[in-house]
């Protein structure tokens, strides 16, 4: 009898998925999938609505140029370095292909975010996991980062700012791990589609210090509160986007072009018109709003510094019971861990929602753990 590949053992249902799945049938409040319930701005709706029946048919597989443009200049690099994709996942899908095979390596941080591992495996590659360090808050471990390297390493893969802990990389951490590249002669991965979503000082890009070898992603996306259009890129280095954009001919070929179309337009607009730090104001409330109501229940929180996710830690609690029972949806932290033990009782949590779910969600919360602990 014929048999799949064993590789679609790597393409199980994802914790995400599974947490969402769960929370609209026991009829919980999602804080687990990062999703945001507000709706995208309207300049971007509108540039949609003028560019369907416009823009209608294949673009190049590296992207509508005038989109190309637009990226390139809110993000002051050449058009010629920029590929466009469907989303962040398929960006560091077609990076997985063009940059390591069997018998590679790529070294990773733990906590990692669930796409990292299945696809650097379906590439051939072995992921290396460096656990972070987690006192009062989440640290890059620079010296086991190091040690991770052999001969067989091909890349790192970071995030910055940080899913699932939200933190974001000093210039002091962004310039120790580029000289660490730099002496073992490696590719980084930045995944940066949280770029402009911090509360403090701006993240650093890697690609700054080091853009002879930095691959950069980026997410419309999470920009513009759309992650359902699918809109990402790549910022290769110098010379090597058309190599890395042909990967793209053998999976999706383009994004949607008129959703392309409706980026380009939108994202000078959003720079022009403050859209970024009205959506950092917005986040900042609605994550201080969750950790004090955390804190006020008596649990132990990691204020992030980005993107718009928190860690907490609730002992002796389970995802799974917090769905039924709580009727509140979080991410267990041990969905991001594989190869080293994830913090006991450690979640994350999603606060792009709306203030009124974060409040009932902290309300039943309450309520649940008076209930446990009675």
């Amino acid at each position: 009898m014929a048999h799949l590949h064993p590789r679609t053992e790597l393409s199980r249902e994802s914790i995400f998925a599974q947490m969402s799945r769960l929370a609209a049938e026991h009829g919980a409040i999602n804080l687990g999938q990062g999703f945001p319930s507000n709706p995208p701005p309207p300049f971007l709706l509108e540039a949609a609505r003028r560019a369907i029946g416009t823009v209608d048919q294949y673009t190049p597989p590296i992207g509508l140029p005038q989109l190309r443009e637009a990226v390139a200049e809110d993000l002051g690099v050449s058009p010629q370095e920029v590929i466009i994709t469907a989303g962040g996942t398929e960006a560091l899908h077609a990076l997985a292909e063009a940059l390591y095979g069997p018998g590679d390596e790529v070294v990773l941080l733990e906590p990692y975010f669930d796409v990292y591992i299945p696809q650097a495996r379906m590439a051939g590659a072995e992921p290396v996991m460096v656990p972070m360090r987690l006192t009062d808050r989440w640290e890059v471990d620079l010296s086991a980062l190091e040690q991770a390297i052999t001969p067989r390493t091909k890349a790192l893969l970071l995030t910055n700012p940080y899913n699932p802990t939200g933190s974001v990389l000093s210039r002091t951490e962004a310039e120790q791990i580029v000289a660490l590249a730099r002496r073992h002669d490696l590719w980084i991965i930045s995944d940066e589609v949280y770029d402009e979503l911090y509360f403090a000082e701006p993240p650093i890009s890697l690609r700054e210090l080091a853009p002879e070898r930095v691959f950069t992603v980026g997410s419309a996306g999470k920009r513009l509160e759309a992650t359902g259009w699918r809109i990402g890129w790549i910022l290769t280095p110098p010379g090597l986007a058309p190599q890395v954009a042909g990967m793209r001919q053998w999976s999706s070929f383009c994004s949607a072009a008129p959703l392309q179309a409706a980026v380009a337009e939108a994202l000078p607009v959003a720079r022009r018109e403050g859209f970024y730090e009205a959506l950092r104001q917005g986040y900042k409330a609605r994550r201080d709003l969750l950790e004090s109501g955390l804190k006020s229940l008596g649990l132990k929180t990691f204020s992030p510094a980005g993107t718009y996710f928190l860690t907490a830690l609730l002992p002796g609690l389970e995802a799974e019971a917090l769905v039924r029972e709580a009727k509140v949806a979080a991410i267990p932290g041990s969905a991001f861990y594989i190869q080293n033990p994830a913090p006991k009782g450690l979640f994350r949590f999603a606060f792009c929602k709306t203030e009124a779910e974060i409040e009932q969600a902290l309300e039943r919360l309450e309520g649940y753990l008076k209930k446990v602990h009675s």
